[in-house]
Order: structure tokens, then C-alpha cells, then sequence
């Protein structure tokens, strides 16, 4: 499983490249807005730092803007990703520019009907929403199986990215199904590198070590 960072956080983009945890990035409107920035500069300069996909995301409505969106995101970069939502409209800008050569993005996927209709546009990754849909009393976890099985049956090469991840939790559940790429948060990175009780058994193991007598006498 491949796991993508997403932030539009340089600097946490950056370390996760340090711990070998960032295969890609996924950004959205909110986060680079949230910035107070360019966010074709911060797009650009994410795009330069890490080698993996980088996923910008359309902020039109209609499919006519959404394709002339998607054209000024893809000459950002080599690895830019174009994300579109799965809407009537987005599904048309999928459609065109998946034909002109562009790798496309499918986001806000709520139902396997919808990544279905992604996959047949020519998305190269559709996008499922976790914890969002089980903010809505829908089962995220069900709605990445039933997409990986309804893939499976039609030997769709369509990736499926599983994103709106809370927990470390679910990360684990998505690894079980067998999903593609997991896009994560920061803090979930944070947490899937670090244990208390990890961090406990080892300090124990090194202060009975460092107890030990003899050790002490062949330092002197």
C-alpha cells in the first residue's frame, strides 16, 4: 500500500519524506487556502520536493471552467494530478481530460456506484472518503471494499485512493482490503510511527542493560 501525505504543509511534507512515508501528496482547496499563499507557488514548490504524484484540485463549478482549470493545473508540473469532484459537470471534465493525455484525480467519492463512473471517464485515481462518510452514518470502510470488488470484477486499473482517514485504525482496515494508496493527515502519519507502549519496553530493555554490573566494570 502506498501512502500518500495529505497536507499542503511544506514542512510536513518534508519530514515525512524523511521517515520514506511520503509516496505522493494530496492537497485540496481548504488546505492551501488555509495557507494565506499562492497556492500555484506552494503546488510548484510541493511538485519539486517530492518525487510522487501531487494532487490540485479544481475550484470551478462547471464542466466548461473545470476543463480550463484542469489544463492551467496540469502545466504546474510532470507530476501534477488533476482533482476533479464527481460531479454531473466533473464527470464530463474528467471525460475530456482524461482523453487529452491528463491524469486525473476523482474526489469526493461517496458511493462504489460513483468511483465506478470515474473509472469508465478515465480518472487514474478514484477517491474514497473514510471518515467523512462516517460522519454521515455511511460505512467508509464498506464503500473502499465494495470499490476494490466491483474493480476486481472488471479488471478496472482505475487506483483507488482511500483519503478522509482519522485513525491509525482505519489505515489498518484499508491495508486489510488490499487498497491501493492510503492519503493520510500528518498527525495520523505522527501516530502510525510511534507506540507508547513501543517506546515503555524499550527504555526498559536499555536500562536493564545499561544495570548490568559487568557492563559498568568494561568501561572502566
Amino acid at each position: 500500500m502506498k501512502i500518500f501525505v495529505d497536507s499542503s504543509n511544506i514542512d510536513e511534507i518534508k519530514k515525512a519524506i524523511s521517515w520514506h512515508l511520503a509516496d505522493g501528496v494530496t492537497t485540496n482547496p481548504s488546505t492551501l487556502g488555509q495557507l494565506g499563499k499562492d497556492p500555484f507557488k506552494t503546488v510548484r514548490e510541493i511538485c519539486k520536493t517530492v518525487k510522487g504524484p501531487v494532487s490540485m484540485q479544481v475550484t470551478s463549478t462547471s464542466k466548461d471552467q473545470m476543463i480550463r482549470d484542469g489544463k492551467k493545473i496540469a502545466s504546474i508540473s510532470k507530476n501534477i494530478i488533476v482533482k476533479l469532484p464527481v460531479t454531473r459537470d466533473g464527470l464530463i471534465a474528467i471525460y475530456t481530460l482524461a482523453k487529452s493525455g491528463i491524469k486525473i484525480n476523482a474526489t469526493n467519492l461517496f458511493t462504489p456506484a460513483q468511483a465506478l463512473l470515474a473509472a469508465r471517464h478515465g480518472a487514474t485515481y478514484a477517491s474514497c472518503w473514510i471518515g467523512r462518510s462516517d460522519d454521515i452514518y455511511m460505512d467508509g470502510i464498506k464503500l473502499v471494499a465494495d470499490t476494490k470488488k466491483i474493480f476486481e470484477n472488471y479488471n478496472i486499473k482505475t487506483s483507488i485512493l482511500a483519503c478522509s482517514i482519522k485513525n491509525t485504525l482505519q489505515v489498518v482496515e484499508v491495508a486489510k482490503i488490499g487498497v491501493d494508496i492510503a492519503t493520510l493527515p500528518f498527525d495520523v502519519i505522527e501516530k502510525l510511527t510511534a507506540h507508547p507502549m513501543t517506546d515503555t519496553t524499550f527504555s526498559g530493555f536499555l536500562n536493564d542493560w545499561n544495570s548490568n554490573p559487568a557492563l559498568k566494570q568494561s568501561k572502566k
